[in-house]
């Protein structure tokens, strides 16, 4: 978690064919020209490649699929330092780095929230985070299940049964943008969960304080400490969204003695609009620009189905583009994302699948029929009216999504994330004796002869 205090270096040019040194690379250069000269059969937009799915090759749509790359050996060579200096000296190491990368001293690492005073913020703030705190306890509390028990045979009971995970760990981005929303997707369902200590790790403000606005999610929603740094606490799982730098040190501390489990692996945030002739290229738009602007490394793909105005889009993504706040970052994020045209239903759905996105737009008349051939994105937005910043917000669903492609076997974080499942079995005498012949034969074949006595010494069995 430290990690999310890390700058990013400064971004290098992508494929500057004329200070290439490796004809490995030379090569792939080449590759991307012949791809976006022989790919693309029409004129493209001025803001987004166009290709045609149809007259792609498999090399040419696995390149198109791949997102844009990130160098994880030097990102790992940055964090692993860090994260071990952190492991050896504890809050004096997250005191340095939160002084030479936020520029903050801090006399307190970790304070329980209760010492922390209430925020005052204008009451418009405070109600539109408790609607969103309202949709998203609803939404995860219908998560709960019931205790799975059957009987499989005769005197044989099993049973399946959730508990909490004791200390957890969230993350919360203070960056570029700072995400109160983030505080309430974490906290909202570890409290639903049962968790007792639930960290949340935000960096602080140039005077030592918390963003108001993330300490009211935080209060709001069950959190017991604030840390004040992407630092160490002793948590049993960390969760939440952040840079590839966080995302390095999670991944560092899952395969580390830490002992500590992670949400899952991810990258730039990004999102695929599937649109058809029907849709606003104005709505469009807005919706790729919605991910645009989260980071220079974000990714937004278009696939558009036949009689889709590209142009119109195109003219649309520099119009708001150039009204927005963060336009420089949107238009580095525009530079490596594309359009597909599609000549189906068919092909729309087996490109989004491929690629997996982690929030997958579907704006298409009768878009909920859609929904059962769709297998692999984070989380689906459906219909003409549904942009993907509800759910970033206040829809009640979780924000915190598989990106990279691991929407392909990752699932978002849920109320299934702050918990763990145990198995129980309970057997009667009458259970083991239908049940013993046959562990003790299957411990037989194995040559695990203890495993069998285990069996038949209960049984009277030689």
């Amino acid at each position: 978690m430290l990690a999310g205090k890390l700058r990013a270096p400064a971004s290098k040019q992508a494929c500057p064919t004329q200070r290439l040194a490796t004809p490995r690379i030379s090569s792939r250069c080449a590759r991307q020209q012949r791809l976006q000269v022989n790919a693309v059969a029409m004129e493209a937009p001025s803001t987004l490649r166009t290709y045609q799915y149809s007259k792609l090759n498999p090399a040419e749509l696995k390149q198109v699929l791949a997102r844009p790359r990130i160098d994880f050996t030097s990102i790992l060579n940055t964090v692993s330092p860090i994260v071990e200096n952190v492991r050896a000296n504890g809050d004096a190491a997250v005191r340095e780095y939160t002084a030479k990368f936020d520029r903050v001293n801090l006399d307190s690492v970790c304070v329980p929230i209760e010492d922390i005073p209430d925020p005052v913020l204008p009451a418009e703030v405070t109600h539109a985070f408790d609607v969103a705190y309202n949709n998203i306890r609803a939404f995860h509390t219908a998560q709960q299940s019931a205790p799975m028990e059957v009987e499989t045979m005769p005197g044989v009971k099993c049973r399946r049964v959730t508990r909490p995970i004791n200390a957890v760990g969230v993350y919360v981005p203070g960056g570029t943008a700072v995400l109160p929303s983030s505080a309430l997707m974490l906290a909202v369902p570890a409290g639903i969960a049962g968790c007792g200590t639930i960290v949340l790790a935000t960096p602080p403000r140039p005077d030592g304080t918390i963003t108001p606005e993330v300490l009211y999610c935080a209060k709001k929603a069950g959190v017991t400490h604030i840390l004040k740094a992407g630092g160490a606490q002793a948590v049993d799982k960390i969760l939440g969204p952040g840079n590839q730098y966080v995302t390095a040190a999670k991944m560092l501390l899952q395969n580390s003695e830490a002992m500590v489990a992670i949400d899952m692996p991810a990258g730039p945030s990004e999102v695929l609009v599937i649109a058809d002739a029907g849709a606003s290229p104005v709505h469009v738009a807005a919706d790729l620009l919605s991910q645009a602007e989260h980071g220079p490394d974000s990714q937004v793909v278009l696939v558009a189905l036949p009689g889709v105005d590209l142009a119109a889009v195109s003219a649309e993504v520099d119009r708001q583009c150039n009204a927005l706040p963060r336009n420089e970052t949107a238009r580095k994020a525009l530079g490596h994302s594309y359009v597909v045209q599609v000549a189906s239903r068919a092909e729309a759905i087996r490109f989004s699948n491929m690629y997996a996105p982690e929030h997958l737009i579907v704006n298409v008349e009768d878009a909920e029929d859609w929904l059962s051939e769709l297998d692999n994105a984070g989380s689906v937005f459906l219909g003409r009216w549904t942009p993907e910043s509800v759910g970033d917000y206040a829809s009640g669903t979780n924000h915190v999504l598989p990106t990279y492609g691991y929407a392909r076997m990752y699932s978002g974080v849920s109320l299934d994330s702050f918990t763990k499942k145990m198995t129980v079995q309970n057997l009667t005498y009458e259970g083991l004796q239908n049940l013993g012949p046959s562990v003790a034969k299957m411990a037989e074949i194995e040559g695990l002869d203890a495993h069998r006595r285990a069996v038949t010494l209960r049984l009277g069995m030689q």
